[in-house]
């Protein structure tokens, strides 16, 4: 390995089952390549590959299977991790500790915990990937504390991710960021999780587009606690528990555009978290709900507000269809103030407009009584 790197050459392996009983140290500049689904490292002890301080190292056409951690890395520069399988770890494939990588065309199948872990980032760009058979998260993107990340997850299929460490949302979810700014969320298939298809949890300018998310067990799009600057657009929620949640004013979460987004076929209830009561979207401060189609929800379509917690949200051009209640906004004493406007409401069972106590209606026409609500303004 070390004179392969020195001399700039591919380590070139052939179609065998190779045995790691102890972490192999790849040296930096090492090009390694498999024959595609034929060169399988099993690996026996903890840690398959270790790549540390790296610049420029290279996997491709490998299957890794087996192992705690199959790939370990720690302050990598740069590294690409190409068209290469992960079986059966019992923890993690690739858990990335402050490194930059690319990792594209691979797939995932039987984790343990988590396909992909980074922690204190410097960037990592997931595509083309296929995760399948998680137990608690398919990527997560954390940081010890809130700082640039740069990560970009794009075009990869996620589905039956689990929640076996249990919790209320910090598992079960297909993408988690958790204090990473400035990370892209793009065009991904995520379907079939536990509790999320995106979680958010304190990140900052983040872009969440064009994905669609179906089948989930509680909110499909969760940005939430003190987030700022979440932009959730053009994304397609079918069958969840919730649709799009952004969230949280009470700890500082605030600064959202929800747009172009189709929400639809909400459950009435979720079966793994109890307090997850049945809508399309819902949001709390300094958010704009335009353009968004919701419909066959067996609840609040659009909610603005919970209790006091709203401030500064517009909503307006959104087709609501076939809920409950099409919006529903709160008019609790101390809430901030809120705009509706512009929208088409058809098929609510209880109410088109209605101002909300809490989760019960107490002005079934806010529409035509917004002068009662000083903090309430209306248009057509």
């Amino acid at each position: 390995m070390q004179q392969a790197a020195r001399e700039g050459r591919i380590l070139q392996l052939p179609s065998v089952d190779l045995r790691i009983d102890q972490p192999i140290e790849v040296p930096a500049g090492l090009v390694i390549q498999g024959v595609a689904g034929q060169t399988r490292l099993i690996i026996s002890g903890e840690t398959g590959l270790n790549l540390s301080g790296l610049n420029a190292a290279v996997l491709r056409d490998l299957v890794f299977s087996g192992g705690r951690t199959q790939i370990s890395m720690q302050a990598v520069r740069s590294a690409t991790i190409a068209n290469c399988q992960f079986t059966d770890a019992l923890l993690i494939a690739i858990d990335a500790q402050q490194s930059a990588a690319v990792i594209a065309d691979c797939r995932f199948e039987r984790m343990g915990d988590a396909a992909i872990h980074s922690m204190d980032g410097l960037g990592l760009t997931i595509s083309g990937c296929t995760i399948d058979d998680c137990g608690n998260a398919g990527i997560r993107i954390w940081r010890s504390e809130n700082g640039r990340d740069a990560s970009i997850i794009s075009s990869n299929r996620i589905q039956n991710v689990d929640w076996r460490g249990g919790g209320n949302g910090q598992n079960g979810n297909a993408i988690n960021v958790f204090r990473a700014d400035e990370v892209i969320i793009a065009n991904n298939h995520l379907a079939d999780c536990a509790f999320t298809a995106v979680r958010l949890n304190g990140s900052r300018d983040t872009q969440v587009s064009g994905n669609i998310c179906v089948g989930h067990g509680e909110v499909a799009i969760f940005s939430e606690f003190s987030f700022s600057g979440s932009v959730i657009a053009n994304n397609i929620v079918d069958d969840a528990a919730g649709g799009i949640s952004i969230t949280n004013l009470d700890v500082e979460g605030r600064l959202a555009v929800c747009q172009g987004n189709l929400v639809r076929n909400i459950r009435p209830r979720s079966d793994v978290n109890p307090d997850t009561v049945p809508f399309g979207i819902h949001a709390e401060a300094s958010t704009a709900i335009t353009g968004n189609t919701v419909t066959n929800v067996p609840g609040v379509g659009i909610s603005a507000g919970w209790g006091p917690f709203l401030d500064q949200v517009l909503v307006n051009g959104n087709l609501v269809s076939d809920t409950e209640i099409g919006i529903g906004v709160s008019v609790v004493e101390d809430s901030g103030p809120v705009q509706v406007s512009g929208n088409l409401v058809s098929n609510a069972a209880v109410a088109a407009v209605a101002g909300l106590r809490w989760d019960q209606v107490a002005e079934p026409d806010l529409i035509a009584n917004a002068g009662n609500y000083a903090h309430v303004s209306v248009g057509p």
